[in-house]
């Protein structure tokens, strides 16, 4: 719409003190011809815009007129400039919108607070982005949001894994979105019962026609909350007593899938430690241990001492040479 473009151009050159035809027009998605048009409509409209002419020329407002925005201390804004787009705006369609709140944002204070909060900025940057992040296919995701602020029933098809009543084609009715890191879940009704479906693993949908009553009961932060609570005491734990060397400590602190529950100094030697750790499973734990070669001995319980040496002496044998 017209009016949000000349509020637009109106806070983009209050934000940036000078802007270019050629560069308004990339911005906005228009032509440089409808650019011109706007300019006359704004100062038709009494607003002081000026061109400057020449190479370095553009289009400016004049000193000293700005829009307000009250009630907002520097350390608060500081705080909202600080949160860079993620990938779970673009994946909603809001990457845009949100760089044209922050442009408006930041148009709307004194000169001296959007100074400081431009240095923020350029001297503090947050990648939210994990180092294991994955890259999920959400071609569903439109469709699902729609459904959730329409309150409208979906039909899915989506694999169970494992043994489970609950598979292949079912209808849902989607109460809530949630983003975990870059992977989509959406929580919904079923059978009387909440669910969680992981986005990507989706095979098909469509929509059933059908409205639902949302529960005036349902809170889906609470929800999650408890849903994850639930998931983390399912996982499976597997605890081992090890004897490592100080030179491990620092890679077994950073391993994905084990946890140091408890250590100790090893009285008989200072560069050993014990150790209690938790890993996922008798596997898991085996392949950590054989990673570390030498610098880890397993002390119990003696099923994995057993599969370590197991595995150590199947090892050894492929790699033995046959005279």
């Amino acid at each position: 719409m017209r009016g949000d473009r000349l509020l637009s151009i109106l806070l983009s050159l209050q934000s940036y003190g000078k802007m270019t035809t050629s560069a308004l027009a990339e911005q906005l998605e228009v032509s440089e011809r409808t650019i011109h048009r706007d300019m006359e409509a704004l100062s038709v409209a009494g607003v002081p815009v000026y061109a400057e002419r020449g190479n370095t020329g553009g289009w400016r407002l004049a000193e000293g007129y700005r829009t307000n925005l009250t009630g907002l201390h520097k350390d608060e804004l500081q705080s909202l400039l600080l949160a860079h787009p993620s990938q779970v705006l673009s994946d909603l369609g809001l990457h845009k919108d949100y760089e044209n709140a922050w442009t408006k944002l930041l148009a709307s204070v004194p000169a001296a607070i959007r100074s400081d909060a431009e240095i923020v900025r350029e001297r503090i940057h947050i990648d939210g982005v994990s180092w294991h992040a994955t890259h999920e296919s959400n071609d569903w995701l439109p469709i699902i949001q729609d459904a959730v602020w329409e309150a409208h029933q979906l039909r899915i098809h989506y694999p169970s894994s494992g043994v489970s009543s609950d598979q292949g084609e079912r209808i849902i009715e989607p109460l809530g979105l949630v983003a975990k890191g870059s992977v989509w879940y959406v929580v919904a009704r079923h059978n009387l019962q909440y669910r969680t479906y992981r986005i990507s693993r989706i095979q098909h949908l469509e929509r059933t026609g059908q409205s639902f009553i949302r529960p005036d009961s349902f809170q889906l932060q609470s929800y999650w909350e408890q849903s994850m609570k639930q998931f983390k005491e399912s996982l499976p734990r597997y605890e081992a007593l090890l004897r490592i060397h100080v030179s491990i400590l620092n890679t077994l602190q950073h391993a994905r899938y084990a946890s140091i529950l408890s250590r100790m100094a090893d009285e008989q030697d200072p560069e050993w430690m014990i150790l209690r750790i938790q890993f996922d499973t008798l596997e898991s734990a085996c392949s950590y241990l054989l990673s570390y070669g030498p610098h880890a001995v397993v002390l119990e319980p003696q099923e994995l001492r057993t599969n370590v040496i197991e595995q150590a002496a199947s090892l050894l044998k492929l790699y033995q040479v046959k005279s």
